[in-house]
């Protein structure tokens, strides 16, 4: 039954006010929209791709203050009609992770419409792996973006979560801190994110092979879950009849026995 309701229940919630969120006018796109913008065109280079789905993730991803509200708020805690699963490990476990939860699958991230660093750049590396374009999630102190390879030995870095694309490759953002700084500059940023990235791509960073590797019991368990969602109930269903009629066919032979 819970299930059932679920089916008609959206997990993005419909006040995206600019009190709740990070930056102003952040109101996540169209979820039906944002997929069919992400469809890769006719003749579309890999290059050209990554680079518009990286502005097209951005906008279908609203930055809410992530601590700041109740969980349930904005759907962080999974609402037990989506998946009863997550959702008594969000109560009962005491793991923040699940608490407020990021969600592995990039198709739930954009659906539920909310994210950080790190839920963009997991998003925008599984729409490059469904295109064979190769790439690896990097994480710096502070956030998170995706280095993407292409023909000819070209690097770019995808910074999902702003909106910026970076046309230099992991060897080069630490030389190049100041003109990739003045890349959020010219997207509108302001100047404090001019200071923080210009610092960021100085510092060391750590690469992962894609969501898999970034966050890995998370990404298998939740595959797992979502898979049991419909058959462990039916099969408490089904357990549940057969052990009725065990039950009534022993109420049966009890009276038969009596009788005799």
């Amino acid at each position: 039954m819970i299930n059932l309701y679920g089916l008609n229940r959206n997990i993005r919630v419909d006040d995206f006010s600019d009190q709740y969120l990070r930056f102003t006018q952040d109101q996540p796109a169209n979820f039906d929209a944002t997929m069919l913008e992400l469809i890769r065109h006719t003749d579309e280079s890999d290059i050209h791709y990554a680079s518009r789905v990286t502005h097209v993730v951005a906008r279908g991803i609203s930055h809410v203050e992530w601590l700041d509200f109740p969980a349930q708020q904005f759907n962080q805690l999974i609402p037990i009609w989506e998946n009863y699963f997550l959702y008594f490990m969000g109560v009962f476990s005491g793991i923040p992770e699940y608490e407020r939860y990021h969600y592995a699958n990039y198709h739930r991230s954009l659906e539920r419409g909310i994210g950080l660093c790190g839920d963009a750049s997991m998003v925008i590396s599984q729409l490059l792996n469904q295109q064979k374009i190769n790439n690896k999630i990097l994480t710096f102190p502070g956030h998170v973006v995706v280095v993407a390879s292409f023909d000819k030995g070209e690097q770019y870095i995808l910074d999902a979560d702003f909106g910026v694309v970076v046309p230099y490759s992991s060897n080069e953002i630490a030389a190049k801190s100041t003109e990739i700084a003045k890349l959020y500059l010219d997207a509108g940023y302001p100047m404090s994110d001019f200071e923080f990235f210009k610092s960021m791509y100085q510092q060391d960073f750590k690469v992962w092979n894609g969501v898999q590797h970034f966050i890995t019991k998370k990404y298998y368990f939740e595959i797992l879950v979502y898979w049991l969602k419909w058959p462990f109930p039916l099969f408490m269903v089904l357990f549940a009849t057969f052990m009725l009629y065990k039950i009534r066919t022993r109420q049966r032979q009890t009276i038969v026995a009596t009788q005799n």
